[in-house]
C-alpha cells in the first residue's frame, strides 16, 4: 500500500487546519471521502479542500471501495457506534480523542479491531511532536536524574459562550464523557504516561464551582507512575487567568513545557537550555506519517488504541465515571 486512502467522518473545525490538510499533503496519504450530515457544509469542504468525494450518510463513506482507512473526527459520544462500523467493514480506523464516552466503550473497541487484525489509532499526535520528542530524549539521557515528580497546573476564564449558555458539546458530559477535562486533560495523560510510563493508581476530586455548565469545570487529581514517580494535576476553566505548565522535578534537575501553549522547553540541569521547537503548520502531520508507516508495516507508531485505553482508565477514575 504505497499510498493510503482515508476518508474522513465529520468536517467540523478541528479538520479545517490542525487535521484535515495532513491527510492530503503528507507523503503517502490521500484524502479520497469526506462525509458531513449537512449537504452543504460538506460539499463546501470537500470544494475548498480538493477531495473527490462527500457524502451525508456515514455507511456510504465506510464502505466506500476507494477508501482504506477512516478517520472519525466527531464528538466522543459516535466513536463506539462509528468505529466498530469500521472495523465491520475491514478497514482501520483513527478517532479523535478521547477515544470514547469511557473506559468500558474503548476496552470494546480495542478488542474488536484486535481481533479482526485491523489498526486502531487515537489522535494523540503529541506523542510525535518534535517540542516532546526533545523531552522525550532528555529524560532518556538522564538529564535531570530519576523522575521523582510531575505536576501540571492547566486553568483559563470561562468564555463569552460559557457564561450565556451557548451550546458546546465540549462542556456537555452526554457527549464529551466529561467537560473541558475530558477533552483537554487526555492530552496532557496520554502525553506523561508516553513519557514516564504506566499510571497505575490514581484518585481525584471534582467539583461545578461556577455552575455554567452540567460539567465539571474544576478538577485536582494525584497519582503514581509505574516507576514510583508520583504526579498531580490541577484543573480549572473557572479561573482567572490562563495558565499552562508542566514541570517535571528530577533528582538531578528539572524539565518544564506547557502541553497546550507554545512556550519553550526548559531544561535546568546539569546545563540551562531553554528551547523554543515549533509545531509543524498541520499539526496532526507528524500523527498522519506516523499511522500510515505503521500501516505499512514500515515502522510501530504509538499512539493506537491499547495505550489511549490507559488514559480512559485514569479518567474514568478521577471522574468516577
Amino acid at each position: 500500500m504505497n499510498v493510503v486512502r482515508w476518508g474522513m467522518i465529520g468536517c467540523g473545525d478541528v479538520t479545517e487546519r490542525k487535521s484535515g490538510p495532513a491527510f492530503y499533503k503528507a507523503p503517502g496519504s490521500a484524502l479520497v471521502a469526506v462525509m458531513g450530515r449537512r449537504l452543504e457544509a460538506v460539499s463546501d469542504y470537500a470544494a475548498r479542500h480538493g477531495i473527490a468525494r462527500f457524502y451525508t450518510d456515514v455507511d456510504a463513506l465506510i464502505n466506500d471501495p476507494e477508501v482504506d482507512a477512516v478517520y472519525i473526527a466527531t464528538p466522543p459520544d459516535s466513536h463506539h457506534a462509528y468505529a466498530l462500523k469500521v472495523a465491520a467493514a475491514g478497514k482501520h480506523c483513527c478517532v479523535e480523542k478521547p477515544m470514547s464516552l469511557n473506559a468500558g466503550q474503548s476496552r470494546e473497541m480495542q478488542q474488536v479491531f484486535a481481533d479482526v487484525g485491523l489498526h486502531l489509532f487515537v489522535s494523540y499526535y503529541r506523542r510525535s511532536l518534535p517540542r516532546f520528542q526533545q523531552v522525550r530524549q532528555w529524560l532518556a539521557d538522564g538529564r535531570i536524574g530519576e523522575v521523582r515528580h510531575l505536576s501540571w497546573t492547566l486553568t483559563k476564564t470561562p468564555s463569552a459562550g460559557d457564561v450565556e449558555g451557548s451550546d458546546n458539546w465540549r462542556s456537555d458530559p452526554a457527549i464529551a464523557g466529561g467537560g473541558y477535562f475530558a477533552d483537554l486533560a487526555s492530552h496532557g495523560l496520554d502525553l506523561f504516561q508516553y513519557l514516564l510510563g504506566d499510571i497505575t493508581e490514581v484518585a481525584g476530586f471534582t467539583a461545578r464551582q461556577a455552575g455554567l455548565y452540567a460539567a465539571e469545570d474544576a478538577v485536582s487529581a494525584t497519582w503514581r507512575f509505574a516507576s514510583g514517580a508520583l504526579g498531580t494535576g490541577c484543573w480549572n476553566f473557572v479561573a482567572d487567568r490562563r495558565e499552562d505548565r508542566v514541570e517535571l522535578i528530577g533528582s538531578q534537575g528539572r524539565i518544564t513545557f506547557s502541553v497546550f501553549d507554545a512556550h519553550p522547553v526548559q531544561l535546568d540541569a546539569d546545563e540551562q537550555l531553554s528551547l523554543h521547537i515549533e509545531h509543524p503548520e498541520h499539526i496532526q502531520w507528524h500523527h498522519v506519517l506516523g499511522m500510515n508507516a505503521h500501516i505499512r508495516g514500515e515502522s510501530r507508531y504509538p499512539a493506537l488504541a491499547e495505550e489511549a485505553l490507559k488514559t480512559d482508565w485514569v479518567m474514568d477514575q478521577i471522574l468516577k465515571r
